[in-house]
């Protein structure tokens, strides 16, 4: 059976060894020697200022919209996942849909100024597939009009735009960390916050507002994570770079090998070092994907329509008419890559696809 994703394991070992330290150490959360250890070793690799692990990667969704939301209108995307908008309606905000760009597939810069109000407060909007939002339009717009810039980058770990961390961009980038993505801690998340001052609101609030055990900063939820997740990431993080090379051959094969005369694939923006996070291909109809879904599901192949529905569709959001991101969503599907697939594997899923199509 082949899957859309499959979880990279480390050698167990490897993983024990950082068990044996947390076993000497006496300490299973509370941010200890492992996550402390973890931050310093992801603020490395990434070359960024900031990281607050957390226990997944829609608490510091959250924990940004409440700290900058305001209870007001969020611009957002209605092409994500769902935790994107659920987080906007979860904290008492309203989500104000701007459709997508039909080839990047994040949210049209071009559409966010139409879409505000005098109660907008900030944007929400998701490097879809780890393929970056057009930052420096959004980051302009948001200057213009006061408002705050969040950024659900739970894709795009590893990535860079414009020669520096795709972290670094907007008041606040998020990330998850869960099972699925290409670096994980079995489950968990971060947010990433330049701002030193911001930074300390959004660190107390993940603590349940703690200023040392007996006194409180302000009003917070639990979103620490374990020392045994800290272990995984510990133990998963020197593969990073091997993990995302043999992401990159299953998506060159893919390049080469289906037929994109009848289909078509994400654009990734200019200047991007993209991660090869996820492969969408966009069928000519929903009726054309349903056939191919149904063909690679015969051969065990399980793929993933990802994203949908659009998130303006869904029951509690209400949304207007969004007929980029409701086409697209009706069409795209998720192919299986993972490190490990093999070139047999792929050229069953490829040759299924075309003939399919």
């Amino acid at each position: 059976m082949i899957n859309v994703t499959k979880t990279f394991f480390p050698p167990l070992e490897e993983y024990e060894q950082h068990l044996q330290r947390i076993w000497k150490n006496q300490w299973l959360t509370n941010r200890g020697a492992l996550l402390l250890e973890l931050e310093e070793k992801i603020k490395k690799y990434l070359e960024v200022s900031n990281v607050i692990i957390m226990n997944n990667g829609t608490i510091p969704i959250q924990i940004a919209l409440k700290i900058l939301g305001g209870n007001g209108e969020i611009i957002t995307t209605p092409f994500s996942y769902v935790a994107t908008t659920a987080s906007i309606v979860w904290e008492n905000c309203s989500p104000v849909f701007v459709d997508i760009h039909p080839e990047y597939l994040t949210i049209d810069e071009t559409k966010i100024e139409a879409a505000i109000t005098p109660k907008t407060t900030a944007i929400l909007a998701t490097h879809v597939f780890g393929n970056p939002c057009h930052v420096i339009a959004i980051e302009s717009i948001a200057k213009k009009h006061n408002l705050k810039v969040i950024y659900d980058a739970a894709h795009a770990f590893g990535v860079t735009y414009e020669g520096k961390s795709i972290f670094d961009y907007g008041d606040v980038s998020t990330c998850s960390f869960h099972a699925t993505k290409l670096f994980h801690t079995g489950e968990g998340g971060a947010l990433f916050c330049n701002d030193e001052l911001l930074n300390h609101k959004m660190f107390y609030s993940h603590n349940f507002g703690h200023n040392g055990p007996l006194d409180f900063h302000g009003l917070g939820v639990n979103g620490k994570i374990s020392e045994l997740s800290a272990a995984m990431g510990l133990a998963v993080l020197p593969y990073i770079d091997e993990i995302i090379q043999s992401r990159k051959d299953v998506v060159d094969f893919y390049t080469e090998h289906l037929d994109f005369a009848k289909l078509k694939t994400i654009k990734i923006r200019e200047n991007t070092t993209w991660n090869y996070s996820y492969y969408p291909i966009l069928l000519e109809s929903e009726s054309k994907l349903l056939e191919v879904q149904k063909a690679l599901n015969t051969s065990e192949i399980f793929p993933r329509r990802y994203f949908y529905p659009s998130l303006n569709t869904i029951d509690f959001t209400k949304g207007q008419s969004m007929p980029v991101s409701e086409d697209v969503a009706s069409r795209v599907l998720c192919l299986p890559l993972y490190k490990g697939l093999t070139n047999d594997e792929l050229e069953l899923i490829t040759t299924t696809i075309n003939r399919t199509i």
